[in-house]
């Protein structure tokens, strides 16, 4: 198959694309930074995901396309280049991946697309959440990665012959180890995002999945690991600071706060596959 990925030159980017090749698949990188680490000068196809005719050339001939460059979150740029920038380059990827005739698109949402870390405080009605929760974003990156969401449903609407898979990813690491670093930030940041995260490498398994696996229209999967990045247990991490939010599932031990179950019926994914 030949994929091609945009952010290929992010931490995540590289190692999708060190998969997909591993795999046997061609891909076709796409970045506005120039190469880092283990990507290639000349294969990188360097462009603006604004230049909506540079980007709909860099996905002809392709079968797929992974579509991960965004702004990652709010804060470092001012609010209105943050939302823009990511619903404007989501929507111009989905419509010239359809321009170009690719018909599988995975692209890369957010646990915060229901709202969380970036907000005063997240409001959660119930737990472990599902996709079925309902969104109160209120920041500019939350609300981008909920828009994002929407513009797919509205293509695959329109265009039923797409899979579509966006997938809420969660503070991706390379290891549970790099998580220690997150536990005293400031503002209670772990506690709104619920003390979850999610593997590098488990990140990238999901995202190939979401153009390889079998499925139509627009489906939305969280993919977190299965366990807390803590060891206090979970029940007492939700007295302690949702004392009022409903539990609907399992949270027993350390079990995590999100339900994964749609990732592994739709896409055969496994946080810690083996």
């Amino acid at each position: 198959m030949r994929i091609a990925v945009t952010g290929a030159s992010g931490r995540i980017g590289r190692t999708v694309v060190g998969l997909a090749v591993a795999q046997g698949h061609h891909v076709v990188p796409i970045d506005r930074a120039g190469p880092r680490s283990g990507a290639a000068e000349g294969s990188l196809v360097r462009i603006d995901l604004s230049d909506y005719r540079a980007l709909s050339h860099a996905l002809s001939g392709c079968d797929a396309l992974i579509h991960l460059a965004a702004i990652s979150g709010p804060g470092r740029d001012p609010d209105h280049v943050v939302h823009n920038n990511n619903v404007v380059a989501n929507y111009n990827a989905l419509r010239a991946a359809v321009d170009a005739g690719v018909s599988r698109i995975c692209q890369a949402s957010s646990v915060n697309a229901v709202g969380g870390r970036f907000s005063r405080w997240p409001r959660y009605d119930y737990f472990p959440l599902d996709e079925r929760h309902p969104a109160y974003p209120e920041d500019p990156y939350s609300l981008s990665k909920l828009a994002c969401e929407q513009q797919a449903d509205a293509v695959a609407r329109r265009y039923e012959d797409l899979s579509i898979a966006s997938l809420r990813l969660h503070g991706v690491v390379g290891s549970r180890d790099e998580t220690a670093e997150w536990i005293d930030l400031p503002d209670m940041a772990v506690q709104k995002h619920l003390w979850g995260f999610t593997g590098r490498a488990p990140a990238a398994r999901a995202l190939l999945a979401g153009v390889t696996a079998e499925f139509s229209g627009h489906e939305v999967c969280y993919v977190v690991a299965p366990e807390t990045m803590v060891e206090t247990p979970s029940m007492q991490l939700k007295e302690q600071y949702y004392p009022d939010v409903a539990v609907r599932g399992d949270l027993s031990g350390n079990r995590g706060f999100f339900d994964c179950s749609r990732a592994r019926d739709v896409l055969g994914w496994y946080h810690d596959a083996d």
